[in-house]
């Protein structure tokens, strides 16, 4: 199970770290504005969001199990399609299709973490989950490049990670046949329940945090490489310096997690990792060149932990497996939507203002909102049911 979880994981977000360091060639050769260039990025966002309840249900109705393989056949044909010819109907269609697969894999799978590993070990459970979806995520950023000057182009670059979710794929099927073999007990039969817990403060309150994280982890993800491209920076060592971000993340996202293992009250963890992005943005926006690198490491250490955490909240505050998924869809169905208008947003705020550090001081003053939020995620908190 941990490794097919691992297996899953590890193409959850490669499809949107890959793309930021190829943007100038993207744009060059599509002739695309800053609004469609962040669409990309906001495309498999606004699926994540827009199809989690129905992955919730698509679960309940197939097993997650089941649902899980069919969600990597998605995302494989999704990035292998992106890697066809220069045109941009197969670049958007293909981030369409290989999103709506991270959209049914991801809401599925804090509901596997609650019904395979024991309470004590959720927080280890999601940290290695968030290990590999951050060193995916990490590679794809680092060897875009290289990958495309090996290829030829930058197409062929992006549908590499089509065969990355082939791999995941096989890895994760012999979890797929054990489940069923055994009676596919991923299903939940006391509790078929479709119904998303509007009516409660704590879901309500885990949604808003993850849509102000969320907001900041994928504009900042879109256009930290191009602002140091702007900068004088080769398209390489942005790549680089993206790949720093969200390797810092992988370490976090698996340490962050362990820490609420041990520790009472997670706010702890969380105040913390909102302190280290409140200095990496704001850094970014008053002194670019004066760290980078530093920069680059807290933002990706703020973000990576902040969002393992939360996936821990939607564990740690749900009364069941099926109620984890039911809170999983509607964080996620709220979260998402409005952050998938973070990419286009900053980016049509750097097309206003012809630069990219009014991007950084939005996203540093949502941090101050994420600190505020993280202050009342109190483990006391009522349950969802």
């Amino acid at each position: 199970m941990v490794i097919g979880v691992v297996a899953v994981a590890l193409s959850m977000r490669t499809l949107m770290t890959a793309v930021p360091p190829l943007l100038p060639r993207i744009r060059e050769d599509l002739g695309l504005s800053s609004v469609w260039l962040g669409v990309l990025t906001t495309v498999p966002v606004l699926c994540m969001g827009v199809f989690a309840p129905a992955s919730a249900r698509l679960g309940l109705r197939l097993g997650v199990a089941r649902c899980t393989s069919l969600a990597m056949v998605a995302v494989a044909l999704g990035n292998l399609v992106r890697g066809v010819g220069h045109e941009a109907f197969a670049l958007y269609a293909g981030t369409l299709l290989a999103g709506a697969g991270i959209a049914l894999a991801g809401t599925l799978l804090p509901g596997i973490v609650k019904s395979s590993f024991p309470a004590g070990r959720a927080g280890l459970a999601t940290g290695l989950q968030m290990f590999a979806m951050m060193g995916g995520a990490a590679l794809a950023a680092g060897v875009s490049v290289p990958l495309a000057d090996a290829f030829g182009d930058w197409d062929l670059s992006l549908g590499f990670w089509g065969v990355i979710a082939v791999v995941g794929l096989v890895l994760w099927l012999p979890v797929d046949r054990a489940v069923h073999r055994g009676g596919d007990h991923d299903r939940h039969p006391p509790d078929t329940s479709h119904r998303l817990p509007w009516r409660s403060a704590t879901a309500w309150l885990v949604a808003g945090y993850l849509a102000i994280q969320s907001w900041q982890f994928y504009s900042t993800l879109a256009w930290l490489s191009p602002t140091y491209v702007a900068h004088g920076w080769e398209a390489q060592d942005a790549g680089l310096l993206l790949s720093v971000f969200t390797g810092a993340q992988f370490v976090s996202g698996l340490v962050g997690p362990a820490i609420t293992d041990r520790v009472r009250d997670w706010r702890i963890p969380l105040v913390g990792a909102c302190l280290c992005g409140l200095a990496g943005q704001f850094g970014v926006w008053a002194a670019p060149d004066a760290a980078p690198w530093l920069w680059a490491i807290l933002l990706g250490t703020a973000q990576g932990a902040s969002f393992a955490i939360g996936l821990v909240l939607l564990v740690r505050y749900a009364v069941s497996p099926a109620a984890a998924a039911r809170l999983t869809a509607m964080a996620f169905l709220v979260s998402y939507t409005i952050a998938s208008l973070g990419p286009t947003t900053m980016g049509a705020i750097r097309d206003v203002t012809g630069g990219y550090s009014a991007i950084f001081l939005v996203l540093g003053c949502l941090m101050v909102v994420q600190l505020g939020a993280a202050l009342f995620l109190n483990p006391r908190r009522e349950p969802v049911r």
